[in-house]
């Protein structure tokens, strides 16, 4: 697989499956792609947790498929009837499934000709134009298709398979030391003290993502005001927030472990 072309800066996440909301599993997967991409510089936009439906999988993937985003998309790639995000991919795009030589030669290596069976070669029909996604943990693979990459939703194998993508695919988006997050405790102001001054601050820096987060405490109110982006911006833009939380009345402290 050649590196993509693309240079999109967001990043989204599909999470498939009716066992996730229905609550017989619980979702692994969300914060660990905020690692994977934190360790590269990089960073999540959004993302979708979604069940087996096929047409709400299919509308899902048109809309993502149009975004420009680089997605990654855990679950849902098996051969058992309730698998459908192979097939959902393709129509979202409009073509038809093909099974994928290199596939077929990864399932080969796994199992043998002999133990191949029809169920076996359907987990690598892939959409047409597709790339694999080699599976280190047992030989299955998963694909890639116009920014969009589709793994197991087993974690073991999914995790490896998206940081194969990141580094093969997507070197040239890598910045790892680049982005910081800095926040501060502002004891005994509520959100309406700091709108004013919030969004004259947006306005100044709209390249940064400025966040509030309120808290009610034994002895009062107080937030949290964070900064997070490029680190030499955000080291320069957190002085001056601390310096109008400071002209507002307010004192504040540096947010992390009491």
């Amino acid at each position: 697989m050649s590196p993509s072309s693309a240079t999109a800066s967001r990043f989204g996440l599909i999470i498939i499956g009716d066992e996730l909301l229905s609550g017989k599993r619980r979702d692994k997967h969300f914060s660990r792609m905020i690692e994977l991409l934190d360790a590269r510089g990089m960073e999540l936009s959004w993302a979708r947790i979604l069940g087996d439906e096929a047409d709400l999988l299919t509308e899902n993937l048109r809309q993502t498929f149009a975004s420009g985003d680089v997605v990654f998309s855990c679950g849902g790639i098996g051969a058992t009837p309730d698998d459908r995000t192979r097939q959902c991919a393709a129509e979202a795009l409009g073509l038809s499934l093909a099974r994928h030589p290199d596939g077929v030669a990864e399932l080969r290596a796994r199992f043998g000709e002999r133990e191949i069976t029809d169920r076996r070669y359907r987990l690598v029909d892939f959409p047409e134009g597709a790339d694999i996604i080699p599976n280190p943990v047992n030989r299955v693979p998963g694909f890639s298709i116009r920014d969009h990459h589709f793994v197991p939703g087993f974690p073991n194998m999914a995790w490896p398979m998206i940081e194969w993508v990141l580094d093969k695919r997507y070197p040239h988006l890598h910045a790892p030391g680049t982005r910081t997050e800095l926040a501060i405790i502002v004891p005994g102001a509520r959100e309406s003290d700091v709108i004013p001054m919030m969004e004259g601050f947006v306005d100044r820096y709209p390249d940064l993502r400025l966040s509030c987060l309120p808290s009610t405490q034994t002895d009062g109110f107080q937030l949290e005001l964070g900064l997070r982006g490029p680190s030499r911006a955000v080291a320069a833009a957190m002085d001056e927030l601390r310096t109008e939380v400071e002209a507002l009345g307010f004192p504040w402290r540096p947010a992390g472990p009491d």
